[in-house]
């Protein structure tokens, strides 16, 4: 049996104890900030016509996994926003690279369950201008670390198990694939399979540091080239959470 589990007084396996556990707190709907990235919460009346000029760079790619869109236009999309901004669970912000002041994706908190210590980032909508760039690593770091923080015990990130690109993201950011559940929605008429990942509190100081390490100015070159991979980081920050009792 692992070590870290115990037996009762009927020989039955325990979970170890978690001392003085009082929950998690409910996430401040707050500004989030760091190396350049600046999570604002969602404001349609602010960031529509910033959000709508981002997303319209898109040939229709980036919605095809998504609930949501794509939009027949501007009007269309603040609509949606609104319907968005006034949700508390989830929590939407807004991604906004702060040397140009332009709102470029979303994020929300969601699955919000502070008595459980779990926690789920999703709902991201990341436009071109923000796809595979050194601030959407910052805005997923950025929030990981907040939920840490208010004392979550569990971080999760799922998305449709045919999605390529948003599996290799988790597996990039650090998180651990736990499996997929068969056949759990149907979005836009499809049916969706989904795999679930996630990154536990003893697993994020070693994580963090990762995160601070490729984020740092000094792993980049005059063209903006990284030097360090992150995923060969967070591989082995995951390889050494392997170790672990």
């Amino acid at each position: 049996m692992a070590a870290n589990h115990f037996t009762n007084e009927f020989n039955q396996p325990l979970g170890a104890v978690v001392p003085d556990w009082t929950g998690g707190e409910f996430p401040p709907h707050q500004v989030m900030s760091g190396w350049g990235c600046r999570l604002e919460p969602l404001d349609p009346a602010q960031h529509g016509g910033s959000l709508w000029q981002a997303f319209s760079a898109d040939d229709g790619a980036m919605w095809t996994y998504l609930t949501s869109g794509p939009f027949e236009d501007e009007s269309a999309l603040r609509a949606w926003l609104q319907q968005c901004a006034a949700k508390v669970d989830p929590q939407f912000y807004v991604i906004v690279d702060e040397p140009s002041g332009k709102a470029l994706g979303l994020a929300s908190y969601l699955r919000i369950d502070p008595a459980a210590g779990s926690i789920e980032v999703g709902w991201l909508h990341f436009s071109p201008a923000m796809q595979r760039t050194r601030l959407s690593t910052a805005a997923m770091a950025l929030m990981m670390g907040r939920a840490f923080a208010l004392g979550y015990r569990r971080y999760e990130w799922k998305c449709n198990d045919l999605n390529l690109p948003s599996r290799q993201a988790a597996l990039r950011l650090g998180f651990r694939y736990e499996g997929t559940f068969r056949q759990a929605r149907v979005d836009k008429g499809r049916s969706r399979d989904t795999a679930w990942f996630s990154v536990i509190d003893r697993e994020w100081p070693a994580l963090q540091g990762c995160f601070a390490r490729w984020l740092a100015g000094d792993n980049f070159d005059g063209a903006g080239g990284q030097r360090l991979r992150l995923s060969d980081l967070t591989a082995a920050c995951r390889a050494q959470a392997d170790q672990m009792p």
